[in-house]
């Protein structure tokens, strides 16, 4: 394939939160997921990000680099991704990806799903691939097991899939975002990166946690609750099934040997919280991913009494506030 000497493309996508939790993997090397799960794409929780070449042999650039929130960071994660797309398109060339999250990045705030969607979507773009969002979405999932979810806007559902190639194992869309539109307010309560990145969390659950075969027996119910209460935009459904997926998920990695903890004091406060507006007839649940915060899924009626009172929890640093977004799409 032959590329000009000043090529570029951007793209954006949301991050997604998880409501029936994805938790181990089938196959390491190929990120397939060890059960399916279902997640919400978020509007205003996001990652830019744009893709540059030169062609030219002259250049100095020689080999792929990444700036990630504004400073040079190591590009190994990503070479091996940028990979299937020069083997897709039969180049060579390298590539310099420019990418800002405008929320925490690897605080369990599913940056990485946000930021490989991103990037999917801005290769296939600048090297004119057109490739349907089934196959952006097999791909993304190489970059991270999330990512596959972020190609699409609103309820999205991840199959485990069933084929050693991975092939299968891709998102599809469950229903728009104005099929239901649900809010999201996030409590940050650490902005530090995590101790345990998400894909070590779940590797030594699946390796040593004795919970982990009682998650994946769950699992598949969840799912069907899950898209029976989406379907039927039943609140009080969505709350059973989340909150027990979240913390089923956390239980088997508290279980494991030692235990993977990814809560703190504010996380277990902002529970509490969550659980006592509930008791007070607001229409809120919570759920959480790998990471210490805690994100409150409610009706837009509720939003502002929701994150009133979770930035009031002792150790909340600052509240995010999100609605539904669409997929990946490129901006530039």
């Amino acid at each position: 394939m032959s590329l000009g000497k000043s090529i570029r493309a951007s793209a954006k996508a949301g991050s997604n939160i998880a409501l029936v939790k994805y938790w181990g993997k089938r196959d390491s090397v190929l990120n397939l997921p060890a059960t399916g799960s279902i997640s919400i794409t978020l509007s205003d929780l996001h990652t830019k990000t744009t893709v540059e070449t030169n062609s030219d042999p002259t250049s100095s650039i020689n080999r792929d680099r990444l700036v990630l929130n504004g400073k040079v960071a190591d590009a190994s994660r990503i070479a091996g991704f940028l990979d299937l797309f020069r083997t897709l398109a039969n180049t060579k060339t390298n590539f310099t990806v420019t990418s800002t999250n405008n929320f925490p990045t690897a605080a369990g705030l599913a940056s990485s799903a946000s930021a490989f969607a991103a990037l999917a979507c801005a290769m296939d773009a600048l090297l004119d691939l057109e490739l349907p969002d089934h196959q952006l979405s097999a791909l993304a999932r190489q970059g991270s097991g999330s990512a596959a979810r972020s190609i699409y806007g609103g309820f999205v559902e991840m199959a485990r899939g069933q084929r050693d190639d991975g092939t299968d194992a891709v998102a599809h869309q469950l229903a728009e975002p104005d099929h239901w539109p649900l809010r999201v307010v996030v409590a940050v309560t650490s902005e530090a990166t995590k101790s345990v990145s998400s894909t070590q969390g779940m590797n030594h659950t699946v390796a040593t946690s004795s919970y982990y075969p009682a998650w994946l027996e769950q699992v598949e119910q969840d799912l069907q609750s899950a898209r029976a209460a989406i379907e039927q935009r039943n609140f009080d459904a969505l709350v059973e099934v989340a909150e027990a997926s979240a913390l089923a998920m956390h239980a088997s990695a508290i279980a494991a040997r030692p235990g993977v903890i990814y809560f703190n004091p504010a996380t277990l406060s902002c529970i509490s919280a969550v659980r006592a507006l509930r008791d007070q007839g607001v229409s809120v649940f919570f759920t959480i991913d790998a990471g210490p915060q805690l994100k409150a899924v409610c009706l837009p009626e509720d939003e502002d009494q929701v994150a009133e009172t979770l930035i009031n929890v002792a150790g909340v640093q600052r509240i995010l506030r999100s609605g539904l977004g669409l997929g990946a799409a490129r901006i530039a």
